[in-house]
């Protein structure tokens, strides 16, 4: 059984809520259960085939890319919503879930029935997704080396009056040479007091002596994606410098010593917090210490105060706190790690140096 009708089949054994059908919408879902990029949607059902349908400018390749299901031609100016509609009446099926619907399309498929009941399931994929299989794991590794070696090339291309976008720059096309199939999400180099914008984009400020670089990049490997963040200084770093960057450092060390099966997502941020808190720095920690990565770059499990995730084995998490002094500057120190039974494995790798080659 391959690994994506492994997957087909562990959704149809999440059926037990009552459901006897389900309709995938999301397109990164569709990608996860079909390995095919450019579907519409996918009807899963007992005792059947899964049914993909896709529309004509993709169904050539869909035909050669996507495995064990069904693919089925939607043609132009027909409506995908009452297609899929009148094939569930065939089948009969009475009780379908979902995973995402617009609320219009949600209302035309309740109209189209008389005794179907469609309920929101998001989760039944999600429990899927949160545990990496092998190939999944292979993949996110292959585009962590490639993360970690464009982290290397930001701290040889970090020097004053170099302009952000050119970091990023250098960075993309390290990546990209390596064989990344892109960027996991829009590259990010701030300097000087931008460096406390958590997501502050690149521009074309140049860097200055002794500005703090906040460098958070992604590479992506087969759809899989990594995230690593390194704060670096243009030049030597004053104590203070010095002083706030060990602190993040420290707290994203204890917290990744402390990750493993078994621990919740709540209980891992509130260790890397309360470093944080205990040297003063407590307000200025403004996100939560990490979230999910895989075929998004934000996913579930995530760590924070409020969450009620368990980590299992499989699961890819980011660590990284951070601090952010308007006026002055942001620290923050993430890695793309592994969750196994007794301990982390950091997937990412570059060298954690402040002070840039």
């Amino acid at each position: 059984m391959t690994i994506l009708k492994n997957r087909i089949e562990a959704l149809k054994k999440s059926f037990s809520k009552g459901l006897d059908g389900y309709i995938v919408a999301d397109g990164t879902n569709l990608l996860y259960l079909t390995g095919f990029d450019g579907g519409v949607r996918l009807l899963v059902a007992e005792d059947i085939e899964s049914i993909f349908y896709v529309q004509g400018v993709n169904y050539e390749a869909a035909k050669e890319e996507a495995k064990d299901c069904k693919i089925e031609l939607v043609k132009r100016g027909e409506d995908i919503n009452l297609k899929i509609a009148k094939e569930i009446e065939r089948l009969k099926l009475k009780n379908v879930g979902f995973d995402t619907l617009d609320v219009s399309i949600y209302l035309k498929l309740k109209k189209a029935w008389n005794s179907t009941e469609l309920q929101p399931h998001s989760d039944l994929i999600w429990e899927l997704r949160k545990v990496k299989d092998e190939t999944e794991l292979k993949y996110i590794k292959k585009a962590a080396e490639m993360t970690s070696e464009g982290a290397k090339i930001a701290s040889e291309t970090i020097k004053p009056e170099v302009r952000e976008f050119e970091v990023a720059a250098e960075i993309e096309y390290a990546m990209r040479k390596l064989g990344s199939d892109g960027v996991a999400f829009d590259s990010i180099v701030v300097s000087g007091v931008r460096s406390a914008f958590p997501h502050g984009g690149c521009t074309d400020k140049k860097i200055q002596k002794g500005d703090l670089v906040v460098v958070d990049i992604g590479a992506k490997f087969k759809y899989y994606r990594a995230d690593l963040t390194r704060t670096f200084v243009a030049g030597k770093p004053s104590a203070k410098q010095t002083k706030i960057y060990e602190v993040v450092k420290n707290a994203q060390e204890k917290a990744f010593e402390n990750l493993k099966a078994g621990a919740s997502g709540n209980e891992i941020d509130a260790i890397a917090r309360r470093i944080i808190e205990k040297e003063g720095y407590g307000e200025y920690f403004v996100h939560s210490l990490g979230h999910g990565v895989g075929l998004e770059v934000h996913e579930s499990p995530v760590l924070s105060p409020e969450s009620k995730d368990v980590l299992k084995p499989g699961n890819v998490v980011t660590v990284e706190p951070g601090i952010y002094i308007i006026g002055f500057g942001g620290f923050r120190v993430e890695d793309t790690v592994l969750v196994e039974k007794s301990k982390g494995e950091k997937l990412t790798k570059a060298s954690y140096t402040l002070e840039a080659e």
